[in-house]
């Protein structure tokens, strides 16, 4: 017995389950903000060397080479050193969490760290957030594995690594628990709620530790709040619910555009490569996360101030055209960040949902108050307020969108009008679109979980633990006779016919057999080929359980053959043991 089985046979002994969940619980939130620090440290210091000696009162060449490496040096990295995936963070986490038991590889603790920093600390124009969320899970989900949780716990940590990594990287650790429960969707219940919430605070304060009090971005509100801006508000988040649609119609279509070209990782680069810099070289907000601009206008009081946005494009020097160049980033922002992660880099939607909301919102304002539509209304807080729309839209979270915003910069005055954007936002893209961008794509195909308890309890049994495998097969050659002796050992009703790769053939279902069975004289007339039948149908391991239970369904059978990816018998799963399975975690839910 090894050290680390020494250990959990100790924890068994003196600590409670639920009491060990909550130390992990406490260790991923530890390391999760540390995994934080680590990248924007990394991201921050490639920035630095960079751009140290960029002109800022004109255009930069270097702006059309820094991305292109950053991309194909990220490639490199992700094809001989990670030889694997590590694209679409979230996502990544959502389908671990509904497919693979919350089984996340070992590797994700620290790769997407490594990649992401490489991609926007040359220029991507992806954010951090998404690689440290799949970071955050991936140190909860192996630490529960290491000392052997069982899935709901695993599930419970996953969760917990996510809410880790939104509170450390933000400093907001009420954001990080709603974050999980809308994105992640996973049930607050009094047994998940304590482990998440110690995981958020750990991962604030040692943030706090590590960087100081100050945060993301410092804001001073202008005026006080007045209800007749009520208008504008309710106009911005419909005009973010749209810019959310079109955000996710458009990524979709870029990154299908791109999964044409899977095999050709050279053409990818190009394509990714000079669409990201020829729109860098253009719009330098487009650099990296981008959280730069957004403090210009988050914390400019006049055109002047504002006017910094220009520097180091062909624009400076143009103030009259601001109102167009944040117009043009808007729009064009989507298409950076899809050919980042298109051509190679590793990154997410979190940052570029915050920046194209944050440049909407002060569009929005300039607009209105340069045409006198009515009211003034300040364009920092509405900036603010655009960044809380678009989030809650593309994510589909408004509550994520409410609290990070006020946590973010202090603005709880901005209360009221968060609340009003985030939810005209949502309600408008729950119009067009009921997934949020993370979940889309597995909720067309049915393997994503929801707060739904029945399907929730679906997603989370494993069709592998139902499978009986204890059966005894007999060949399609074999005597009636031989049959008997075969039936007459069988604990159940069917016995299956392979041949001798251990490929079903059929089967034979003894309630049939009932009239020849004890008629001596059939016993060397007929084969077991002569008498089985074709199965009501078959399942694969790699079925989800509702797929299962809708075969049943259909069906009406008992008992049901599972075969693996090549065809061959794995096992039988019945009926009754899906259904006794189903109910004893149902009512598990329910006593939490």
């Amino acid at each position: 017995m090894n050290i680390l089985d020494r250990l959990i046979y100790w924890r068994e002994k003196h600590i409670s389950d639920k009491q060990f969940t909550l130390l992990l619980s406490f260790l991923v939130g530890v390391f999760a903000a540390v995994a934080a620090f680590v990248l924007h440290s990394l991201i921050h210091q490639i920035q630095h060397l960079l751009r140290a000696g960029f002109r800022m009162e004109s255009f930069n060449w270097l702006y059309l080479i820094f991305p292109v490496v950053g991309i194909y040096l990220t490639s490199l990295f992700i094809k001989y050193v990670v030889k694997d995936n590590i694209s679409h963070g979230i996502t990544r986490v959502l389908y671990a969490m509904s497919r693979k038991q919350s089984h996340l590889r070992r590797h994700n603790t620290w790769s997407s760290v490594i990649a992401s920093a490489i991609t926007i600390g040359f220029g991507g124009s992806v954010g951090a957030e998404a690689p440290i969320v799949l970071t955050g899970s991936a140190i909860g989900s192996n630490l529960g594995q290491m000392f052997k949780m069982d899935n709901r716990t695993l599930l419970l940590l996953v969760g917990c690594g996510a809410s880790a990594a939104i509170a450390g990287i933000f400093k907001a650790p009420i954001a990080g628990l709603v974050f999980t429960l809308e994105v992640l969707m996973v049930d607050l219940t009094m047994a998940s709620l304590l482990p998440i919430l110690i995981a958020s605070v750990t991962a604030c304060c040692f943030s706090y530790f590590f960087t100081g009090s100050a945060s993301l971005f410092q804001f001073h509100m202008e005026g006080e709040w007045q209800f007749d801006r009520v208008p504008a508000v309710i106009l911005l988040g419909v005009i973010c619910g749209i810019l959310s649609l079109y955000f996710m119609r458009v990524m979709t279509w870029c990154e299908n555009g791109f999964a044409r070209l899977k095999n050709r990782s050279y053409l990818r680069l190009l394509f990714g490569g000079v669409i990201l810099s020829s729109l860098i070289f253009l719009f330098p907000a487009l650099y990296g996360e981008g959280y730069d601009s957004l403090s210009i206008f988050i914390n400019g009081r006049t055109e002047a101030d504002w006017n910094q946005l220009l520097n180091q494009s062909i624009f400076a020097g143009h103030g009259e055209l601001l109102v167009v160049y944040v117009g043009m980033v808007v729009l064009t922002k989507v298409f950076a960040t899809s050919a980042t992660n298109g051509g190679g880099g590793c990154g997410g939607t979190f940052a570029p949902s915050l920046f194209i909301g944050g440049f909407m919102g002060f569009f929005f304002s300039r607009v209105w108050n340069i045409h006198q539509i009515g009211t003034y209304i300040p364009e920092q807080n509405f900036t603010l307020l655009g960044m809380a729309g678009v989030m809650a839209g593309i994510m589909h979270a408004p509550l994520t969108g409410i609290f990070l915003i006020a946590e973010l910069t202090g603005g709880y005055q901005l209360f009221v009008p968060l609340m009003i954007v985030s939810v005209c936002a949502y309600l408008t893209i729950c119009i067009f679109e009921p997934h949020s961008i993370y979940a889309m794509r597995l909720a067309r195909e049915g393997k994503l979980i929801t707060h739904h308890t029945d399907h929730a309890v679906l997603t989370l049994m494993s069709l592998d633990s139902l499978i009986d495998r204890n059966y005894q097969a007999v060949s399609p050659d074999m005597k009636m006779g031989q049959l008997v002796h075969s039936i007459s050992s069988s604990q159940s009703g069917y016995i299956p016919v392979c041949d001798d790769d251990n490929r079903l053939l059929g089967e034979i279902d003894i309630t049939r057999l009932r009239h020849v069975i004890f008629r001596t004289e059939l016993y060397n007339r007929f084969t077991v080929g002569q008498v089985m039948t074709p199965p009501a149908a078959t399942l694969s391991v790699n079925d989800a359980m509702n797929v299962v239970m809708k075969t049943f369904d259909s069906t009406s059978a008992y008992t049901l053959p599972v075969l693996d990816e090549d065809g061959r018998l794995e096992g039988y799963i019945t009926r009754s043991r899906v259904l006794t399975t189903y109910r004893q975690m149902v009512a598990d839910m329910s006593d939490e």
